[in-house]
């Protein structure tokens, strides 16, 4: 049985961001950025709230129509432009402030991602994907991925993302994700792979979880 799926919109902020919370409350990222439980307990929702806001204003959002799954998108231009720049630069202190002005860890982790992020090309980036706890192993997240991987090699676009751990690299691996070569190490905390993709001709593959995945 096929997954529905529709972009989101704003109406549909309270219910992402609840999805994102709990699907990376505990994620190895989550837990370095928010090193104290019960901080991150309180906290942890509004940088989700915040990833939200800036995925609608750089890109897009895919929501299962159930509500079970979501993915973040940003579309990236080759060689940035003035709001990918915002983004870059003074979205991330922006961020802190609204959601935790006293954890430079929030800022951190945005300068040393985008330090490792491609700009030469143009590209769909896989900020995030979450599935509820309860409906994970379905291939919800393969269905929220194929479907943006599809539009990619019908277009001729390239696409790009984080993984956080072994298994999500190897599913990506499986997706036509290749490791670009250079990991992003957080200091005293869990390594990111950066991964690129290029357009296949011949079709498409599914997927599963992105960063912080």
């Amino acid at each position: 049985m096929g997954v529905v799926i529709r972009r989101a919109g704003e109406s549909d902020r309270a219910d992402v961001v609840r999805l994102l919370d709990e699907a990376f409350r505990d994620d190895p990222v989550s837990s370095w950025v928010f090193p104290d439980a019960e901080h991150r307990r309180r906290r942890h929702g509004a940088l989700m709230d915040g990833f939200f806001g800036l995925a609608l204003s750089e890109g897009y959002v895919d929501i299962a129509e159930d509500g079970s799954a979501v993915a973040l998108w940003w579309s990236v231009p080759a060689g940035g432009d003035e709001s990918a720049d915002e983004a870059g630069e003074e979205g991330p202190a922006q961020l802190r402030e609204a959601v935790d002005p006293d954890n430079a860890r929030i800022e951190e982790i945005a300068r040393l991602t985008g330090e490792a992020h491609p700009t030469d090309r143009p590209h769909q980036y896989l900020h995030m994907i979450g599935v509820s706890p309860e409906r994970q192993g379905e291939g919800l997240g393969s269905a929220l991925i194929g479907a943006v991987l599809e539009r990619c090699d019908r277009e001729g676009l390239h696409a790009y993302l984080e993984a956080s751990n072994s298994r999500s690299r190897t599913l990506y691996s499986r997706l036509g994700f290749r490791f670009t070569g250079n990991a992003i190490n957080l200091p005293d905390g869990p390594q990111l792979w950066p991964m690129w993709r290029e357009p296949e001709r011949s079709g498409t593959d599914g997927g599963d979880t992105g960063r912080f995945a």
